[in-house]
C-alpha cells in the first residue's frame, strides 16, 4: 500500500512540475509540429458488487425466424384473429342452409286423463253393430316429417353474398395482425438491444466513476486534493448507481415486453452478436411493401366493412319483400276413427307477404343506413391516418439519422472535453466539480449515442412495416 501511495505520489508530482516549468519556460512556437498530447495514466482496478451485469434470461432469440416460430406458436392476438375468419365461415355456411331444403321430425305422445264412453256404429259383416269408444282417445301417438325449400326468398339469397364480404373482413383483419405483430416483435427486439447496451455503459460509468473517486481518495491522502473533491466523487459514484439500477430494471421489462410479443410469460432476451442489420432486411422479406395506402391490410379491411354495411342496407329492403315455400309434410297417428287415414301426406305452396310489423323493418332501414355513413366515416379516417403514419415513418428513417450524426458529434465533443478536463485535474488546473460533469456529459452522451444508434434500426423497420402486408 505505502509502495502504491508512493508511485501516486511521485506521480502527482511529476505532472506538478512539468505544469510548473511549462508556465516558467514558455514554448517556442514550432508550426510544422503538432502540440504534445498528455498521456494519461492507466485506469486503477475497482471492484463493486454492481459491475457484475444482468443475469442472461432463460430464453433468447437470435433470427428473425426464430421469433416468428415463438408468434405462430403462442401469440394471443393471431389465434384470435385466426378463430375470427373461422367464426365468418360459419356464418356464411348459416347464410347458404336458410336457402336449403330443411326437414323437420316431430313426434308426441298423448294422454287424455278424463275421457267419456260412447256407443259408436260400426260395420260388421252384412250388419251394423255399435261398439264402445273413448272420446277423446285416452292414448295415441302422433309423428309427423316436414320438408320446406324456399322458393323465393330475395333476403336469404343476399345474405349469402354478405356473409362472404364479412369472410374477406376477416381474412384482412389477421393480415392487419400479422403486420402489427411483427412490428411489436420488430420495436421489442430492438428495445431489448438498446436496453442491453444501455446498462452496459452504465456499468463503464460507474466503473470511471469509481476510478475517479479512488483517484480523489488517493490525492487527499497525499495531501494535494481536499475533502470536496472527494465528495464530489462519492456523489458522482452514486448518480452512476442510481443510473445504473434503473437501467437495469428497462432491460429486464425490455425483455419481459418481448417475451409477451412472443406469447412468452417470462423473460427474453438478444444475445449480444445479433445482427440488427439482419433483423431489417429479415423484415423485409417476411412483409411486403403494399402498393398503396389502400391495400394496407387495416384500410382495405375496413373498405370491406364499408361494402358489407352497404349490404346491409339492402338487406333491411329486402325485409319488405314477400317469400314463397314449397313445404311437404308427412304424418301419422295411432288414433283409428275409421274415416280418415291413420297416415296422411300433403304438399303446400306458402306465400308470405310482410303487411305491418309496428315499424320493426323501417327502423332496421335507418339504423342500416346510419351504420353505412359510419363505416364510410371510419375508412376515410382510417386512411388520413394510415398517410400520415407512412408519411411519419419515411420521414423518420432520415430524422434518426440525422440525430444520430448530431449524438455522434455530441459524444465525440464530450469526450475530448472529458480527456482535456482529466488531464488538467492531473495537473493540477482543474476542480473536481468540472471533473464530475464532464464525467457525466460524456456518459450521457454515449447514452444517446447508443439509443440513437438503435432508433435508426426501429425507424428502417418502421419505414417497412407501415405500409407493408405480411403473408408469413
Amino acid at each position: 500500500m505505502r509502495r502504491t501511495l508512493l508511485c501516486s505520489a511521485l506521480l502527482v508530482v511529476s505532472f506538478g512540475s512539468r505544469s510548473a516549468l511549462a508556465q516558467a519556460t514558455p514554448p517556442v512556437a514550432q508550426p510544422d509540429q503538432a502540440p504534445p498530447t498528455v498521456q494519461l495514466p492507466p485506469e486503477l482496478p475497482v471492484d463493486d458488487p454492481m459491475l457484475a451485469t444482468v443475469a442472461r434470461p432463460r430464453i433468447e432469440i437470435s433470427t428473425w425466424e426464430e421469433a416468428l416460430r415463438h408468434v405462430r406458436a403462442r401469440s394471443n392476438d393471431l389465434r384470435i384473429a385466426a378463430q375470427e375468419i373461422l367464426r365468418a365461415e360459419a356464418q356464411s355456411r348459416i347464410a347458404l342452409g336458410g336457402a336449403l331444403t330443411t326437414v323437420n321430425g316431430q313426434a308426441t305422445y298423448t294422454h287424455n286423463i278424463i275421457t267419456n264412453s260412447t256407443l259408436q256404429p260400426v260395420r260388421s259383416g252384412d250388419g251394423l253393430g255399435f261398439r264402445p269408444v273413448n272420446t277423446p282417445f285416452p292414448d295415441f301417438v302422433n309423428g309427423s316429417l316436414v320438408a320446406s325449400q324456399p322458393v323465393f326468398a330475395l333476403r336469404t339469397w343476399y345474405a349469402i353474398g354478405t356473409a362472404e364480404r364479412n369472410e374477406s373482413v376477416a381474412h384482412l383483419s389477421l393480415e392487419d395482425t400479422k403486420r402489427l405483430i411483427a412490428l411489436n416483435v420488430a420495436n421489442s427486439i430492438v428495445a431489448v438491444v438498446t436496453a442491453e447496451r444501455v446498462a452496459e455503459l452504465n456499468r463503464l460509468g460507474l466503473r470511471n466513476a469509481l476510478t475517479r473517486l479512488e483517484l480523489a481518495v488517493r490525492r487527499s491522502t497525499l495531501g494535494s486534493g481536499t475533502g470536496l473533491d472527494v465528495v464530489r466523487a462519492r456523489q458522482d459514484v452514486e448518480t452512476a448507481r442510481a443510473t445504473l439500477v434503473a437501467g437495469d430494471e428497462s432491460l429486464r421489462q425490455s425483455r419481459e415486453a418481448l417475451g409477451l410479443a412472443l406469447g412468452i410469460p417470462e423473460q427474453v432476451g438478444v444475445p449480444p452478436h445479433v445482427d440488427l442489420n439482419g433483423l431489417e432486411a429479415s423484415a423485409r422479406t417476411s412483409c411486403k411493401v403494399a402498393p398503396s395506402v389502400d391495400e394496407r391490410p387495416d384500410v382495405a379491411a375496413l373498405h370491406e366493412r364499408t361494402e358489407v354495411a352497404r349490404r346491409l342496407v339492402n338487406d333491411a329492403k329486402y325485409q319488405f319483400a314477400p317469400t314463397v315455400d314449397v313445404r311437404s309434410t308427412v304424418g301419422t297417428t295411432t288414433i283409428d276413427t275409421g274415416a280418415a287415414p291413420n297416415t296422411t301426406w300433403n304438399v303446400q305452396a306458402v306465400l308470405t307477404v310482410p303487411i305491418w310489423d309496428g315499424g320493426i323493418r323501417y327502423g332496421n332501414l335507418r339504423d342500416a343506413r346510419a351504420q353505412e355513413v359510419i363505416a364510410g366515416e371510419r375508412v376515410e379516417a382510417q386512411r388520413r391516418k394510415a398517410i400520415v403514419e407512412i408519411t411519419q415513418a419515411r420521414r423518420g428513417v432520415s430524422v434518426a439519422e440525422d440525430r444520430r450524426r448530431v449524438a455522434t458529434q455530441t459524444r465525440d465533443l464530450a469526450a475530448e472535453n472529458d480527456r482535456l478536463t482529466r488531464t488538467a485535474y492531473l495537473e493540477g488546473r482543474g476542480t473536481s466539480l468540472e471533473l464530475v460533469t464532464a464525467a457525466q456529459a460524456l456518459r450521457e452522451a454515449e447514452i444517446q449515442l447508443a439509443v440513437r444508434d438503435f432508433e435508426l434500426v426501429r425507424a428502417r423497420v418502421l419505414a417497412i412495416l407501415a405500409q407493408a402486408t405480411c403473408p408469413w
